[in-house]
């Protein structure tokens, strides 16, 4: 069992829950129990999957929880396109919060590369 609080993957996942937050509360108000609530608990998701996992006892559980968490990020990535489709975010917004995306789904690519080679 570890501190989710030590892993790279998290912190940056925190990150874009914050960001996503802050940005998500300017979206319309018909939107806050639709997709401004769907996109916070995605997004809330992925880092509370990695957390989860690390309280787990074996690797192949931690891995479960990290797919699941992986997962999340995709629902995430699409959201954030349509809220910029739909005129919620500006490209720059966008830009910024798909990249965070992008870069949690890599880095929990990589830790599941990791954790799945036999000498881990």
């Amino acid at each position: 069992m570890q501190d989710f609080r030590n892993l790279k993957v998290w912190r940056k996942a925190h990150e874009a829950t914050l960001a996503v937050y802050k940005t998500t509360r300017r979206f319309p108000r018909e939107e806050i129990y639709g997709l401004t609530a769907q996109v916070r608990r995605a997004c809330v998701s992925v880092g509370s999957n990695i957390a989860e996992g690390c309280g787990r006892r074996t690797k192949t559980e931690f891995l479960q929880f990290l797919y699941v968490a992986l997962g999340s990020a995709k629902e995430v990535e699409y959201q954030l396109l349509l809220t910029l489709d739909l005129g919620y975010l500006l490209p720059e917004g966008y830009r910024g919060l798909a990249q965070t995306i992008d870069e949690v789904q890599r880095m929990l690519v990589g830790l599941i590369q990791r954790l799945r080679t036999p000498d881990s």
